[in-house]
């Protein structure tokens, strides 16, 4: 997975740095639809698989997050209220799983899911 989440850093930097070549001339709105588009796209796909992963395996994420807000506002990463790697990742699994229990999620994904009564009574 580091070899994956290096090629995936490695992309989105690539990205990051055309985009602040141009951002003067786009604009607010469109560096921030380009940043959502070619970089977060990339780090929220298929995030589910990292819950597990220790936070350095995650780091270039986080840094690709970091540089895509500093971008973005030329602010600092804590200062645009946008949820760590980690807490993304969190976020996304229990609004999945929220929607599987409420009967709103794709079948496909019902049909995997199933649910765990706890044993405790």
């Amino acid at each position: 997975m580091k070899q994956h989440m290096s090629v995936i850093g490695r992309t989105c930097f690539y990205h990051l740095r055309r985009l602040r070549q141009i951002r003067r001339r786009a604009g607010y709105e469109v560096t921030v639809r380009l940043v959502l588009a070619l970089t977060m796209s990339r780090v929220d796909f298929c995030n589910a698989l990292f819950a597990s992963l220790p936070a350095s395996t995650i780091a270039p994420l986080q840094r690709v997050q970091n540089a895509a807000a500093r971008l973005v506002l030329q602010l600092g990463p804590r200062e645009l209220h946008w949820l760590p790697i980690r807490a993304r990742v969190l976020y996304k699994l229990c609004v999945l799983m929220y929607d599987v229990h409420s009967g709103t999620s794709p079948a496909y994904i019902e049909d995997i899911v199933t649910a765990r009564c706890s044993a405790s009574q």
